[in-house]
């Protein structure tokens, strides 16, 4: 909830800037929900036959989400 939130939060914004920080807090985000995944691997928590696709998908929003913010920061 808290990554697309922010996004539709700082595409809101009136200055790119605003909308640049709010990415950046979504990128956050997505890196503290990759923590809370594995931590979750390792207390037993997390399905092992899911862990890997959904890793695989944080991480692939991960790599938009960088993109994004280096596209958005050079234009």
């Amino acid at each position: 909830m808290s990554v697309p939130s922010n996004i539709a939060e700082g595409y809101g914004r009136v200055h790119k800037a605003e909308y640049v920080r709010f990415l950046q807090i979504a990128l956050g985000s997505l890196r503290e929900l990759d923590t809370q995944l594995i931590i979750a691997k390792e207390v037993g928590l997390a399905n092992p036959e899911l862990f890997t696709s959904v890793m695989n998908e944080v991480d692939e929003m991960q790599k938009i989400m960088v993109a994004t913010l280096q596209k958005v920061q050079n234009n």
